[in-house]
């Protein structure tokens, strides 16, 4: 029986050009191992596909908690190691960004696929030939699908709506679509233009939580909605606004760790505390100058963004102070 099983192994082994032995049955199991780990993740996700799918609670290394059967937040989620795996949720990720919703049909697609591909390469067809016949279905798939389209106006609000309602109906909340879908629907008419868009920066729209209520609460604001409070208490309404947005601090500068100021006398101190005074009523007044009357301060991890000094000079102009602006936020406020 060894003596068999030795002659079996020599006859899967071979010479290649350069005279070395090498295993022609190792593609083949490189193969079937990176087929069996994608069909591992289709499986995971499987099961929260259609209007029967379930939803999956995923706790992570942090305790928390998220409950959702979108693929793309499940395959996140997941500490995937094989490289074939990686690439089915990379899959999901592009799926996402791309199109936004269909994150777990492309991976159970993809998992079947690769099962169909698994029965013909096991009946001795040759990877190339699976592969270019995968992309003549893909082209025949492209002109069918095409064929059934139609074209949407984004001026017809009520197509809008229905593919919106549509969407949401896979979701967690898909019992408040009657709500969620025409603000949706608002929301991206309001950051594009009708006539010459041709797809939608969703960056432009921005979604803030806050703990408490319900989603009967949520509301669509055409502005810009801060989550800081005002800093000042003098103005809490400003009408007209001309707002201000600085990257630096409004505070008394400091020296590098490299150097020091030594005061030796109280009128030296008396000195310092002076032009301290003059440096800051210097910057209030020029935001004065420029027509400000909202000021949003970007948040700094150097020194205070905004000394109770300058806050005390704003106050006396009748400038509103919002401060410890995310770096994040920057970009999408000065839109």
């Amino acid at each position: 029986m060894p003596e068999a099983m030795g002659s079996m192994r020599a006859s899967n082994m071979g010479r290649n050009k350069g005279g070395a032995y090498v295993d022609r049955d190792k593609p083949a199991q490189i193969r079937f191992s990176n087929i069996s780990a994608a069909k591992a993740v289709a499986d995971a996700v499987r099961t929260s596909l259609g209007p029967k799918g379930m939803d999956k609670m995923i706790q992570d290394e942090k305790g928390d908690v998220t409950i959702t059967n979108d693929g793309a937040t499940i395959l996140k989620q997941m500490q995937v190691l094989h490289p074939a795996a990686k690439m089915l949720v990379e899959l999901s990720k592009a799926q996402d960004i791309e199109a936004g919703d269909g994150t777990t049909s492309v991976v159970v697609i993809a998992g079947a696929l690769l099962e169909a591909c698994s029965k013909l390469l096991q009946r001795g067809i040759h990877p190339t030939t699976i592969s270019e016949s995968f992309q003549k279905a893909v082209e025949k798939g492209v002109e069918v699908l095409t064929g059934m389209s139609r074209p949407v106006l984004l001026s017809d609000r009520e197509t809008l709506l229905n593919s919106a309602t549509t969407s949401l109906c896979s979701k967690v909340v898909s019992q408040y679509s009657s709500l969620l879908a025409p603000m949706s629907v608002d929301a991206v008419m309001r950051v594009i233009d009708p006539a010459t868009a041709t797809g939608v920066d969703l960056h432009d729209i921005k979604i803030i939580k806050k703990l408490g209520g319900t989603i009967d609460d949520c509301e669509l604001v055409e502005g810009l909605v801060l989550t800081q409070r005002i800093s000042n208490t003098g103005v809490s309404r400003v009408e007209k606004a001309r707002i201000g947005l600085i990257q630096f601090c409004l505070s008394p500068p400091k020296c590098d760790m490299d150097n020091q100021i030594v005061v030796s006398d109280y009128a030296q101190m008396d000195r310092v505390l002076r032009e301290e005074r003059a440096y800051i009523l210097n910057m209030v007044k020029q935001i004065k100058k420029a027509g400000c009357n909202v000021l949003l301060i970007q948040k700094s991890i150097l020194r205070d963004a905004l000394s109770d000094l300058a806050l005390h000079f704003l106050n006396k102009m009748k400038i509103m102070v919002v401060k410890e602006i995310e770096r994040e936020d920057i970009e999408f406020i000065c839109k």
